[in-house]
């Protein structure tokens, strides 16, 4: 499957942002930015989720906002309570 041009780009803006990021990485950065939805990402400790976040953030300019998720977190205290 090819790349949206605009996939491209975005995966060229998060490499000069210190990721080197595959296409389905691409790709799943790409569609939560055009359908304006959030990218949750989950795996091992070390596999770069937050590395990611932060070269994302830093080729879009915008925020990070990291939540460290464990069991026993509800929404509760994920939405309401987070400072």
């Amino acid at each position: 499957m090819e790349l949206p041009a605009a996939a491209r780009a975005l995966g060229a803006s998060i490499e000069g942002a210190g990721y080197l990021a595959d296409d389905p990485t691409l790709l799943a950065v790409w569609l939560a930015l055009e359908l304006q939805r959030p990218l949750l990402i989950e795996g091992p400790p070390g596999v770069g989720k937050t590395d990611l976040a932060r070269a994302a953030a830093t080729a879009l300019a915008r925020p990070l906002i990291r939540l460290q998720c464990y069991e026993g977190l509800d929404e509760a205290k994920a939405l309401y309570e987070w400072d």
